[in-house]
């Protein structure tokens, strides 16, 4: 039987209400709920133990071998495994005795990435083509590749024990992701080598492991060669966790777990012995509802399992009064699968998963639950200012929380498999996923990073679709039909129950396209209907919408600083306006929706100044550090039903006065009013899914929108001139951490005037102190030119704003109290509470 002990019910409610009690620290006033984490449940006797601390991390060389620790050298690397001797050793670093002490003491995630130079390339000659690009851009100016073997490797060190009461248990280390190149050595012996910079990989160390003693856990990571043309990071950028089970145990993604909305729940397990005797086993399944109230508990399948084989267990089930996941209720169930060998439950492994339905319909668009719902979604890669890749899991869902703001109903991972966290997240809020494998082939390699995708993620139920490729070149050829039609196979095989997706940018109706379930445009909205008239039976999302390019509080085009106006006017020549995209995606029924490009702003692709000194990119909704830009207010404004005003640009135009200022708002009013310090300038009538606009002669003082809805003046937004810089404003985006050295508070500064007005272009320099219990791990300020580092106590204001992000120490409860100052100003200070 399943049992919840008092202490996890308490701690799983306190993690909930830690998560819920988040106020604004970025995208406008918090008006989303996290769902509740699910009780935690105890998997004894397995273990799944975070590996995540006491690392010590250290550069090493790509092509000296005496400054890589001799890994290399004299061509002996794979002759003798777990060879001690230094002719024979891997490399000196991969030996227990190693002294590390001056290595620098890292916590996982880890990006040594974003702590490198940028460093600008003196071999690009610019072409004078449109689409001329510096090829260094694309990763932000990092110091990585094979141009740059002293910054390109990095090695991770730790040491963990293994007591003497695990003898006799399977042993393996599980790796979310790393980038990229992994090779893993534990005790001296190379045990894993993963390529992949997105896959998750296990290693087996169960024979190579001092059971009653000390394990050194070495891993050497070259992060030379890329996977992408956007920023990666590098390093072990996801967690990393220790397994220890029964011999006789459910193996990594071992449980399927699909439900159709009439309660029917087939339930497919693996089973395996990795022992020399058989065994006879009983495997029993129990489904908790989303309080741990155990709703269902069919009975166990028995049977006998020889030594060193594997079984696969299926059964169908009805859950009794099922509970629909859904945008508005994401209720997640858990199956809990427990293995008795002997009468004594060996094993215990948990599986969330959720029951919904969704279908893609070719003329009325996409139905989750049997409910018309218009996908309005972002794609996103993993990057944020201050930690690149390594973004915590509280991040993570901050990130999540500001795109709900928005409006967002929707995800895509970009271009990769997600992080698992985020996955979670999605399922608590109610965020519908398209999941993207990393490479589209059909050699061994791709295939297995594609099967591992598909068998982590299958029980989410946040995933409605598996996208095999973006871009592609062989997207509209022949051999590309037969690499898609291999993939298809496989995800079918593995998961018969969502449908198969590619974005494709060309060669619309050829290629893959008859292996798709649903077909993604990345841009190309204008080709949209007549695909539709020609293939009538095909649905349609937009994988990629929108890509206008803005920076965060600049209302002009500056060549010479590399920004793009924050108004809804830029774009590539492949790609629209917010408005165009949206107004074209909204007023038909057969498009499923949409996925904007992009969320947040993310290091690499700088377009349109695809050369130095830009190091980000102008896409996104909301810049690096997730500070809105005048077009989420645009989506949020169309996205969600509540009434929304946003005026813009500011109001300090000095040197302007009497000259035109484009004034917009963004409102989903009935009509829009406008003042300048008192006198109106006309009313607009708002169109759905356009913005308003006036011309307004700059005057210094204040303009004000009025919102009128049914012709009543129901919201009223104003910009005032403001004077110089005087204080500085500091929030958090919670009150409460918790002490466990994962656990991350956002913080947010503003500067000032005297009257406690925001100043639009303040660039002061803001200093962080902390003190008490937590650390400053990253800094940023979202300017996509700014060569800052991103590692820091300071950071200067970009347009009035800046961002650190503090996170806690293990075991360390308290207060802990951050305080911004900068030159001649006030500063402030801030208190939470850290919660063991």
């Amino acid at each position: 039987m399943v049992e919840l002990s008092r202490r996890q019910a308490l701690a799983a409610t306190a993690g909930a209400a830690a998560l819920g009690a988040v106020s604004s620290a970025g995208a406008a006033e918090r008006s989303v709920a996290t769902a509740p984490v699910a009780p935690a449940i105890n998997l004894a006797p397995r273990e799944r133990l975070s590996l995540d601390f006491d690392w010590r991390f250290k550069l090493g060389h790509a092509q000296d071998p005496a400054r890589d620790f001799g890994f290399g050298a004299n061509q002996r690397t794979f002759a003798k495994a777990g060879a001690s001797a230094p002719n024979w050793w891997v490399a000196a670093a991969a030996q227990a005795d190693f002294d590390d002490s001056a290595w620098a003491r890292v916590t996982l995630p880890h990006d040594w990435a974003v702590e490198l130079p940028f460093v600008p390339n003196p071999d690009y000659k610019p072409s004078g083509k449109p689409d001329d690009e510096d090829l260094r851009a694309a990763h932000g100016y990092k110091a990585l590749g094979r141009e740059f073997p002293e910054t390109s490797i990095g090695w991770y060190r730790k040491t963990f024990a293994l007591p003497a009461a695990d003898a006799g248990k399977r042993l393996s280390i599980e790796f979310d992701g790393a980038f990229r190149d992994a090779l893993v050595i534990v005790n001296g012996y190379i045990l894993e080598r993963e390529d992949s910079g997105y896959s998750p990989f296990r290693v087996d160390i169960t024979d190579i492991a001092n059971v009653g003693g000390d394990n050194s856990l070495v891993v050497r990571v070259d992060a030379s060669l890329g996977e992408g043309w956007f920023y990666e990071g590098a390093g072990l950028y996801r967690h990393v966790w220790l397994v220890k089970t029964a011999p006789v145990h459910v193996p990594q993604w071992g449980v399927f777990a699909r439900a159709k909305v009439d309660g029917t729940l087939s339930i497919d397990a693996d089973l395996i012995n990795e022992s020399d005797a058989g065994a006879d086993f009983e495997l029993r399944h129990t489904v908790l509802d989303a309080q741990g109230k155990p709703v269902l508990a069919p009975a166990p399948a028995r049977g006998r399992l020889p030594a060193w084989e594997r079984q696969s267990l299926s059964l169908t089930v009805q859950l009794p009064d099922p509970v629909l996941w859904s945008l508005e209720n994401p209720h997640l169930y858990t199956l809990v699968t427990e293995t008795m060998v002997g009468g004594v439950v060996v094993d215990r492994l948990i599986s969330r998963f959720g029951v919904r339905s969704v279908l893609f319909d070719p003329a009325k668009g996409f139905f989750l639950n049997g409910q018309s719902i218009k996908l309005m979604g972002a794609c996103n890669h993993q990057d944020h200012a201050g930690v690149g890749a390594a973004i915590p899991d509280a991040l993570q869902v901050w990130r999540l929380e500001q795109l709900k703001s928005m409006g967002c109903n929707a995800y895509r991972a970009s271009h990769n498999p997600p992080t698992p966290e985020l996955l979670d997240a999605c399922d608590r809020m109610g965020i519908l996923v398209i999941n993207e494998t990393r490479r589209m082939s059909s050699d061994p390699t791709s295939l297995d990073e594609l099967e591992r995708l598909v068998r982590r993620d299958r029980n989410h139920p946040s995933v409605i679709l598996w996208s095999i490729g973006n871009e592609e070149p062989q997207q509209g050829t022949a051999r590309g039909l037969k690499v898609a039609r291999t993939m298809k196979r496989l995800i079918n095989r593995l998961d018969p129950t969502r449908g198969v997706t590619a974005a494709l940018d060309s060669g619309f109706g050829e290629g893959i396209t008859e292996a798709l379930d649903v077909i993604g445009f990345n841009y190309r909205h204008e080709k949209m209907d007549d695909f539709h008239a020609r293939f009538p039976k095909m649905p349609i999302i937009g994988s990629e919408s929108g890509s206008v390019v803005t920076t965060r509080g600049e209302y002009a085009r500056d060549e010479a600083k590399s920004y793009v106006p924050a108004y809804d006017t830029e774009h590539p020549w492949w790609a629209t306006t917010a408005e165009k995209w949206w107004s074209h995606a909204a007023d038909r029924p057969w498009m499923a929706g949409g996925f904007i490009w992009t969320g947040f702003d993310y290091r690499g692709e700088p377009t349109p100044f695809n050369r130095w000194p830009s190091i980000s990119s102008h896409f996104g909704a909301l810049d690096t550090c997730g500070f809105p830009k005048d077009n989420y207010y645009y989506y949020r404004a169309w996205w969600r039903s509540e009434p929304l005003l946003h005026l813009l640009p500011h109001w300090n135009w000095e040197g302007r006065e009497g000259q035109p200022i484009s004034v917009w708002a963004h409102s989903n009013c009935d009509r829009v009013e406008l003042f300048l310090n008192g006198k109106s300038q006309g009313v607009r009538e708002v169109v759905r899914n356009h913005h308003v606009e006036w011309s307004v002669p700059y005057a210094p003082g204040v303009i004000e929108a009025h919102g009128y809805k049914n012709g009543k003046v129901i919201l009223r937004q104003r910009r005032e001139t403001a004077g110089p810089a005087a204080s500085l404003r500091l929030t958090a985006d919670r009150p409460r951490l918790k002490a466990d050295g994962q656990d991350v508070a956002i913080f947010k500064v503003e500067v000032l005037d005297a009257s406690g007005r925001p100043v639009p272009r303040a660039d002061d320099l803001v200093m962080f102190e902390v003190s008490g219990a937590g650390d400053v791990i990253g800094v940023g300020n979202g300017n996509p030119t700014s060569h800052e580092p991103d590692v820091a106590n300071q950071r200067k204001a970009f347009n009035g704003l800046c961002q650190a992000i503090v996170r806690t120490r293990r075991g360390t409860a308290g207060d802990v109290r951050v305080t911004a100052s900068a030159k001649g100003l006030k500063g402030a200070s801030l208190v939470l509470r850290v919660e063991a």
